[in-house]
């Protein structure tokens, strides 16, 4: 299941990005674009993403998954299509196969959102005795 290799590697990635703020104290959802020909199951990522997440800095992170859909271009005739699963990648208008993947095979993080711990409050002073 390479879903739990991907999962890890976000994890990764995130907790690289959060080492760089110090006042980071843990990760709440992590948003990844997740195309529909990059062969990953959402819910099998979401699932591994869940586990790995254990012990990490990403605890209880939620991770939210935008599908984007595949698109395609005839080199030809100009035309883009909608590709689909199984994926169609003959022009519909000319039956050309010189086609450009312009989408689908996306994997990206779009947006991490953590939480700040609160500054250190300032050394409280000892209150001074007062003096009969």
């Amino acid at each position: 299941m390479h879903e739990m290799s991907i999962a890890l590697a976000v994890i990764d990635q995130v907790e690289t990005a959060a080492a760089q703020h110090p006042e980071v104290t843990a990760v709440r959802s992590v948003r990844l674009k997740v195309g529909e020909l990059a062969g990953v199951v959402p819910d099998s990522l979401t699932f591994c993403f869940e586990l790995a997440c254990a012990g990490t800095l990403l605890e209880g992170a939620e991770l939210v998954t935008e599908e984007v859909p595949g698109l395609a271009r005839c080199t030809p005739c100009a035309r883009e299509w909608a590709v689909g699963m199984p994926p169609r990648l003959n022009c519909p208008g000319c039956d050309g196969s010189a086609v450009e993947l312009l989408a689908g095979r996306e994997l990206q993080i779009t947006d991490v959102r953590w939480e700040r711990g609160d500054p250190a409050p300032a050394a409280a002073r000892e209150p001074i005795p007062e003096e009969c």
